[in-house]
């Protein structure tokens, strides 16, 4: 049985730092409950639609937004996804931290755009602070963590086992996973420890050109998710992340579905619920860790499902 984490980057944006303070009603709007003129594609339809289908995903909110616009949109976001019983877990975007009306730490003044540009010491904090941001909102206590955009380091591991984190998701191997300094010489594909802390990383592959990607709904045609788990099952992986956004079903302006991805994640769902001899989906609370392992051997796709791919893309730019 292949566990998989569907994992769901809960985060907004003023599309810009000027006038933010103005934009943040809109950012709320388009960021979190996806308004648009033919009906709302943010969290709670991807809360429905996962409701629906019975499965389990992971909503990583990031809270560090709170410190400029005050607590209750925070509240309000953590109140929908666990309403609908849904997990949340911690994620920071350090772009806030400059932002903030008392400040977070000392002397910060400008923007850093990646966790990993911190002190372990500074990274201790923001995570200290954001899980109790999280938990002033309503959340449980957090007990897995993701770095915005992926920007951790081998600090961050520390930092997340001072704060009594277990587990962290932020290791991607297309992006700073391989010099996080986190597995030094090989490339993550299935959990390991590392400093008292389990880390479940992003599932990537080889796609048909040779070109290494991870599983991402915007990023893969559902065929090649599909062909992944498969081949995850087949060979008996225990684990699979997924990663989506909570504006993950929109276009690039965030004005319209993006008709493309929405079938894509309408697929996945079905799938994962027709499939439930070889998948479950779960979360982290709860979880016991998997077992040590070697590092298992790239999943592949085929030249065929990346050329359906590609071509998918390219419709999708139609919904831009």
């Amino acid at each position: 049985m292949v566990n998989v984490f569907i994992t769901v980057d809960v985060e907004l944006w003023c599309d810009g730092w000027t006038d933010i303070d103005r934009r943040f009603a809109q950012a709320m709007r388009k960021y979190i409950y996806g308004d648009t003129a033919q009906g709302g594609f943010g969290i709670p339809y991807q809360l429905n639609v996962l409701n629906e289908h019975g499965l389990d995903a992971v909503f990583f909110v990031e809270p560090l937004f709170s410190a400029r616009f005050g607590p209750q949109p925070l509240a309000d976001i953590v109140g929908l996804i666990q309403s609908a019983g849904q997990e949340v877990q911690l994620h920071l975007h350090t772009e806030w931290v400059d932002e903030a009306r008392t400040p977070l730490l000392p002397d910060v003044t400008s923007k850093r755009q990646h966790l990993r540009y911190y002190t372990l010491a500074e990274q201790t904090s923001l995570i200290a602070q954001g899980a109790g941001m999280l938990e002033r909102a309503g959340a449980r206590r957090p007990d897995a963590f993701r770095a915005g955009s992926f920007g951790f380091n081998r600090d961050t591991i520390g930092a997340l086992a001072a704060n009594g984190i277990p587990f962290d998701s932020s290791y991607n191997a297309t992006l700073f996973g391989p010099d996080s300094g986190v597995l030094p010489g090989e490339l993550a594909t299935a959990p390991f420890a590392c400093g008292g802390v389990h880390e479940y990383p992003m599932t990537v592959f080889m796609d048909g050109t040779r070109k290494l990607r991870h599983v991402q709904l915007t990023a893969c045609s559902h065929g090649e998710i599909e062909g992944l788990l498969l081949q995850a099952a087949e060979r008996g992986d225990t684990d699979f992340v997924i990663l989506s956004h909570g504006f993950e079903l929109l276009n690039k302006r965030k004005d319209r579905a993006d008709k493309v991805v929405l079938k894509r994640f309408h697929q996945l769902c079905k799938f994962l619920d027709r499939r439930r001899d070889a998948f479950t989906t779960r979360g982290f609370t709860g979880l016991a860790a998997a077992a040590a392992q070697p590092q298992p051997p790239l999943l592949s796709s085929s030249l065929w499902q990346t050329g359906t791919r590609i071509a998918e893309q390219a419709l999708r730019r139609r919904y831009r």
